[in-house]
């Protein structure tokens, strides 16, 4: 096996030097893009501008190493990409539909206590995730959420009950989110599905809210949330 040709091939030390100077100049040009954006972290970008960075990687890549690809095409390509990412932000603040065309619109997954049934059923998000993102707030149970809302970013924001309005709710942490197998008479549970509340007399009982969908019960808490 030949290491030369695997890890120098026919690398000059001018072109070396070369592509030092076209990283440190495509570097400079994707941080001077990113700070033209106003975007602070990846996941403040919408999937709109996401798309836009993703781009970049080839426009920035490759001529950082390829020989015969000059600068000023990489320059000019990404002012291109910077001209249309200001008229589609432009566009987005002038038209409502445009803007949900291009990054979508925020979707309700908690309201009054319970997961939005038609989104859960759409799979616009996993259990696990909007369940590690309530519990990464400090909630401990959907009885606690008032509102619960995906934004185009990717955040997860919530309007929480205040202590004394915290009603009963579907657990959100492993241990608590565990199907009975026996009911007690008079305890609130809550469908493992959809967090719907009820004074069941069978843990098989199914859920009425869920349309027979399912038939999982796990025991409701009604704890207050600590800050």
């Amino acid at each position: 096996m030949d290491w030369a040709s695997i890890f120098i091939h026919d690398t000059t030390w001018t072109f070396a030097a070369e592509i030092l100077i076209r990283v440190i100049v495509m570097f400079v040009l994707i941080i001077s893009f990113l700070r033209f954006t106003g975007k602070r972290g990846v996941r403040q970008l919408s999937i709109f501008e996401l798309t836009i960075i993703l781009s970049l990687g080839s426009i920035a890549g490759d001529p950082m190493f390829t020989e015969d690809l000059p600068i000023i095409q990489a320059v000019l390509i990404m002012s291109t990409v910077i001209l249309l990412y200001r008229l589609c932000t432009w566009g987005m603040m002038k038209y409502q539909p445009f803007e949900d065309l291009l990054e979508g619109k925020s979707l309700y997954i908690v309201e009054d206590g319970m997961l939005v049934h038609d989104k859960i059923a759409e799979g616009k998000m996993s259990h696990d995730e909007f369940f590690s993102e309530m519990r990464q707030q400090g909630v401990e149970h959907l009885g606690q959420v008032r509102t619960g809302l995906l934004e185009t970013d990717g955040n997860f924001s919530l309007l929480l009950y205040p202590p004394d309005d915290t009603g009963y709710g579907l657990p959100l942490f492993p241990k608590q989110y565990q199907a009975v197998e026996q009911v007690e008479s008079g305890t609130y549970y809550a469908c493992m599905y959809c967090g719907y509340l009820d004074f069941i007399s069978d843990a098989n009982q199914p859920c009425e809210r869920c349309e027979d969908n399912c038939r999982n019960w796990a025991k409701a808490l009604n704890t207050k949330l600590v800050r």
